[in-house]
């Protein structure tokens, strides 16, 4: 069973914003949503783009390539919602937040 990764420090990702992380050779998007985080996959399911680049509203994030937006705390396509990128259950322990993937 997987344990929780340490995967960035709090202070590491603004407010809104998102940061790549790798945690056990998987890419990771990791965002901070009015001081809740939340952990997707990285690549878009459109053409492979960079999710943890993308700019994020509110809770959604837009791919930078062609524009496809994910919810991120569900991972849902708001393009097609029959489409999902997987997330991961992330906690935050003192300054660090923790990703657990598998």
């Amino acid at each position: 069973m997987p344990d929780f990764v340490t995967a960035a420090k709090v202070s590491e990702i603004n407010e809104g914003e998102g940061k790549v992380v790798n945690i056990n050779g998987k890419e990771i998007a990791l965002f901070n949503v009015e001081g809740n985080f939340y952990a997707i996959d990285h690549t878009c399911r459109h053409k492979g783009g960079p999710l943890g680049e993308g700019m994020l509203d509110g809770t959604i994030v837009t791919c930078p390539w062609h524009h496809w937006k994910y919810d991120v705390t569900t991972g849902v396509s708001i393009v097609n919602p029959q489409i999902k990128v997987d997330t991961y259950k992330v906690k935050v322990e003192e300054d660090e937040v923790k990703v657990k993937v598998g």
